[in-house]
């Protein structure tokens, strides 16, 4: 243990926060001098910036995170308008395609103009359905365009997870999660579903439907009927029990009352032998709805549901209603989001790829990409260096471990091949068109890949999206070049900061591989079990532990974190910031870390930590996210991870009574 060093508090007091030497990779400004970081690393580096930055009104949630995604789209944006200010783009070329969208979903006054001329022909699908058989086609062709109650996907098969194959998801909610229709002794919830009520009986009105506020009701008793099936978060993170392949001519025996063949059909998905079926007892449930609830309640349904889906291409009073209830009533924004921002948001979705092309040759040097390489590099070796130093698990378990580690597959910053955007047709001044020919050229893309290897070169990321992923099923970590940027990644700053931000991000997703779900998959992605039954047990004690920690944490008063849906996350951020710290004083080669702005480098590190988590969010976000977020608040996943770390407690000098300490012998430490 070290000496216990002067509080960070006490030492930040004789700094002057004007002197903004950045050489360590820190906002120091953005500290709060009153706060010790031993009694809490979140508001010690963050909360002079909680106290004092506003939050902008078209947000929920503002933080490093939001302000990279925003900085992105600003960069994409110039892109975008570069090509729409042209006139010689070739007819039929992508860059045609960006400005005819772009210029199409900009142009409100037309939006307006149009009135409800562009849906009508969707609404009277709708009308046309006159029986079951109609009901379950038109709900297979509208897949990858809406909310559906069954909705399709097309997946690596979890048990061969070379070859594509269909499954199916629970949906069909028009608000975040199924806690908002049942929980009704929660006055924010029930507040929920009363503008909820409004939306859609606002919705109702705007189209002509005769009876505005039964038209709600039905909705809204339709949508709590299929609530009441639908499995829960937590139900949901299992990966065993979501694996149900189910030959085609047994769906009618497992979910009797939808018109499979007519529902397959309507999707393009013909001649498959099986597919998999995620919460049976949902999908039998909700076919039984199908089935049995009138046709004009489905009808209803659908119509107000499609409206909600394509609010955004449709005339102001839409939109308006749209933004009051999904942005102001569920979120806490009283601003909507800029239409250039969206509108960027609506082509990444339609063209990413395209845009990412064009995005990594202004903005990501191959400088980044090789310095990054080494990173995840020294995060591997560091993950297998702790491996080897487990206590808890077996040589057995240990040795198929390190051959899942060994064959993990690492993609940085954009795809070695582009995605063809040549069959996508994009008409000018036609914006709900364009959107609506974008999502089922998408799918048609799905469809083509049902029963067909998988593309191991392919991306579910863009290269301009702030975040990073796992893969379990190819066992792969993907870092898009936009979040290799501050606050995460400096390449002019010392290694300290970098390695607690991006560093951490890194080994974040490595650990994914060995988290609660990540762990069931093998070194090829197949869904099997390679761990002991003594091994497994172990690591079953250590999650239960994780999630009694986090179960005493309160985001939104009344409300305490769910530790079992988070569990993986936590599993990740606090394995991620073991090995990062591991290979940061790996890569000091044995030297002492240079002291910066009287800070050591161990004290950087988790500072840069902390600073990656900075975001402040409205109450209402905050209560959806609880319920919906695999993630905890970023609070608590600063703090969560930090407080079972020796080397925090080692750089700050943590003793009984800070309200950050916590015995060593308490301390959870997995992998």
């Amino acid at each position: 243990m070290l000496l216990r060093p002067l509080a960070l508090a006490a030492a930040l007091m004789s700094l002057s926060l004007a002197a903004q030497a950045q050489t360590s990779g820190l906002d120091r400004a953005g500290f709060d001098p009153a706060v010790r970081v031993q009694d809490d690393l979140f508001r010690a580096a963050n909360g002079h910036w909680l106290n004092t930055v506003e939050m902008p009104a078209d947000k929920s949630e503002y933080g490093a995170f939001i302000q990279l995604r925003d900085k992105s789209d600003r960069e994409v944006r110039a892109i975008v308008e570069a090509l729409a200010a042209r006139t010689d783009n070739p007819k039929g070329s992508v860059a045609e395609k960006v400005a005819l969208f772009y210029a199409a979903y900009s142009d409100l006054a037309q939006i307006d103009a149009r009135g409800l001329a562009p849906i009508k022909p969707w609404l009277a699908g709708i009308e046309r359905i006159q029986n079951r058989k109609d009901l379950a086609r038109w709900l297979g062709a509208q897949q990858g365009l809406m909310n559906l109650p069954i909705a399709l996907a097309i997946h690596p098969d979890f048990k061969e997870p070379g070859i594509n194959r269909p499954l199916t998801w629970q949906g069909g909610l028009g608000l975040p999660n199924r806690d908002y229709y049942l929980k009704t002794e929660d006055a924010r919830f029930a507040k929920a579903v009363k503008d909820y009520a409004v939306y859609l009986e606002t919705l109702a009105r705007l189209v002509g439907l005769p009876n505005p506020a039964q038209a709600a009701q039905t909705t809204l008793s339709l949508e709590r009927r299929i609530a009441e099936v639908h499995w829960d978060s937590v139900a949901n993170r299992d990966m065993v029990k979501i694996y149900n392949p189910t030959p085609v001519t047994a769906l009618g025996q497992k979910a009797p009352g939808l018109d499979w063949a007519a529902f397959l059909q309507g999707a393009g998905l013909k001649g498959l032998d099986r597919l998999s079926i995620s919460q049976p007892s949902a999908t039998a449930g909700i076919a039984k709805l199908l089935a049995t609830v009138p046709l004009k309640d489905w009808k209803t349904y659908l119509t107000l549901h499609s409206l909600d889906a394509q609010a955004d291409t449709l005339p102001k009073a839409f939109r308006d209603a749209r933004f009051a209830f999904r942005g102001t009533a569920l979120t806490g924004a009283s601003e909507e989001k800029p239409r250039w921002q969206q509108g960027i948001d609506q082509l990444n979705a339609a063209m990413g790829e395209a845009l990412g092309q064009l995005y990594v040759a202004q903005h990501f040097p191959p400088e980044h990409k090789a310095r990054m390489l080494t990173l995840v590099n020294n995060l591997l070796g560091s993950f297998g260096d702790s491996l080897e130093g487990l206590t808890w698990m077996g040589p057995q378990t240990k040795a198929r471990a390190r051959a899942k580690l060994a064959s993990y597959v690492t993609k940085i910053g954009y795809p070695d091949q582009w995605r063809d955007y040549t069959a996508l047709q994009v008409q000018a001044g036609d914006a709900r068109g364009n959107s609506e020919r974008a999502s089922r050229f998408a799918w048609a893309r799905e469809v083509a890949k049902s029963g067909k290897p998988v593309d191991k070169k392919e991306w579910g990321m863009t290269p301009q999206t702030v975040n990073a992923y796992y893969n379990p099923l190819a066992n792969e970590i993907v870092f898009p070049a936009a979040i290799l940027q501050p606050p995460f990644f400096d390449a002019a700053a010392d290694d300290a900061a970098n390695y607690g931000a991006i560093g951490a991000v890194i080994g974040h997703e490595i650990s994914h591989g060995f988290d609660d779900q990540g762990s069931q998959f093998d070194a090829d992605g197949a869904l099997r079990n390679w761990w002991t039954d003594a091994d497994r047990a172990a690591f079953t004690k250590l999650g239960e532990q994780l999630v009694a920690q986090y179960e005493q944490y309160e985001p939104v008063p009344g409300k305490k974190l769910n530790g079992k849906l988070t569990l993986g996350e936590n599993i990740a951020d606090l394995s991620g910031l073991q090995i990062a710290y591991k290979a940061y004083l790996k890569s000091l080669g044995g030297k002492p870390a240079p002291v910066i702005d009287g800070l050591t480098g161990q004290q950087r590190f988790f500072l840069g930590w902390s600073q990656a988590w900075r975001e402040k969010v409205r109450e209402s976000r905050a209560l959806q996210l609880l319920t919906t977020d695999s993630h905890s608040p970023p609070e608590f996943r600063a703090n969560g991870a930090a407080v079972n770390h020796d080397g925090f407690h080692e750089a700050f000098g943590t003793r009984d009574g800070d309200k950050m300490f916590k015995p060593t012998e308490k301390r959870i430490r997995i992998w």
